[in-house]
């Protein structure tokens, strides 16, 4: 058998090997693409780029739909079978999804510098890849039968949102119009990535916790997870309908049960175990940047005029410090698992994931800590550097796994 024929054996052998290798390169780029453009924005490389979008609307759209669905996507056809005893994922629709999600992503990027049409092409076609990722795991939730499914119904009514967004994101291309760009904005974090982050971690948290901490007993409460999720959908709804001063009423309960859970779930002792931590840290930035994000709106009522003393740094604690941290320890821990190695985090990883929370505090400092706020754009382009030195070292490490057979000689 040709090495080429071997590599593509390898990589269709299981869901998330295809779609992590795409997202672990699509982490390098993207942020490639944004240092990129914050340096000649800055004055720091030359003249500002010019582009077919304006930046901060293509970075938003990259990092919610063009970045983490790779992880998310790869994720959850390799767990659905297992939480609800399912049937597996045909490799056709993971190496379709992973195939449409790759070309629509290189063609928003070509469409960028070219034409916006050919953008638009291109959201279409990962469109296209959303809709056959959730054909194929709605199809595993239908067909089982008499299991636990509420984890993946909250998933799957998420995958929906994510969706939507994708859909309002292609309209405000063809159309211009406003308020389809703030749809998707504001659903694809608040109805789509905090839904499903949050949902796997109250899946996954506690499950990976009570296999290596000695005299763990899990903790799960349904009901702070049903409470966490509402007062993710009404921040958006309260986002969308311009009400900022009232964010506070639905993001201090979600601070609190994200605080308590850090604590119920045994953080401090996950610390003896690296490859556990790295999550238990991780959903410890949840709680941080609800903290923000209420204390924000709270200042913001009681201001009389519209100031967002904060800034960015509730988002980016939640999307670099929460999203981004999860999906690397969750994505580590896949592929050490599923590779047949041994379910142990070695240093230098251990050391890389520390060096990432250096890009969301660097993000977070640059717009809440007065004395460095002149310093702001040199501190956001440092942040971003951080992010491109950790996902290149993390990809250089972790992709070639993918596309090698298993160190165990098991399939998958």
């Amino acid at each position: 058998m040709s090495k080429q024929i071997m590599v593509w054996h390898h990589l269709a052998a299981a869901p998330h090997r295809s779609l992590f290798l795409v997202g672990a390169l699509q982490g390098v780029v993207t942020m490639l693409w944004w240092v990129f453009d914050l340096a000649g924005r800055y004055g720091m490389l030359g003249a500002p780029s010019v582009w077919q979008l304006a930046p901060m609307w293509a970075h938003g759209f990259l990092m919610i739909y063009g970045f983490f669905p790779f992880f998310i996507f790869g994720f959850l056809f390799t767990t659905y079978p297992n939480w609800m005893n399912g049937a597996k994922i045909k490799p056709r629709y993971f190496l379709a999804t992973c195939l449409l999600l790759t070309v629509g992503v290189a063609l928003f990027y070509f469409g960028l510098v070219t034409d916006k049409a050919i953008l638009a092409t291109g959201v279409a076609v990962m469109l296209m890849g959303w809709s056959v990722a959730f054909y194929a795991l709605l199809q595993v939730l239908i067909g089982a039968s008499g299991q636990e499914k509420r984890h993946a119904i909250v998933t799957s009514i998420a995958m929906l949102f994510g969706w939507l967004g994708v859909a309002a994101y292609l309209l405000w291309l063809l159309t211009e119009s406003w308020a389809m760009l703030n749809f998707s904005r504001v659903a694809g974090v608040w109805f789509f990535l905090l839904p499903i982050v949050v949902t796997v971690s109250h899946r996954m948290i506690p499950f990976f916790s009570s296999r290596v901490l000695e005299n763990y007993v899990i903790n799960r409460p349904y009901w702070m997870l049903w409470l966490m999720l509402a007062c993710s959908v009404g921040h958006g709804i309260l986002q969308l309908s311009e009400a900022l001063p009232y964010l506070w009423v639905v993001d201090l309960p979600l601070a609190l049960c994200a605080l308590y859970l850090s604590f119920a779930w045994g953080l401090l002792r996950s610390f003896r175990v690296s490859l556990l931590a790295v999550l238990h840290i991780s959903f410890a930035w949840l709680g941080v940047s609800m903290l923000l994000y209420g204390l924000q709106s709270l200042i913001l009522m009681q201001s009389e005029g519209a100031v967002m003393l904060f800034g960015l740094a509730p988002l980016h604690a939640l999307a670099i410090g929460f999203f981004a941290s999860m999906v690397l320890g969750m994505a580590s821990r896949v592929t050490i698992g599923h590779s047949g190695r041994p379910l142990v985090l070695d240093n230098f990883t251990w050391l890389l994931f520390i060096g990432f929370q250096a890009a969301a505090l660097l993000r977070v400092i640059a717009d809440i800590v007065p004395a460095v706020i002149q310093y702001a754009p040199q501190l956001y382009l440092m942040a971003g550097m951080v992010w491109l030195a950790c996902f290149i070292i993390w990809a250089a490490r972790y992709v070639p796994i993918y596309w090698r057979q298993r160190i165990d000689g098991k399939s998958g």
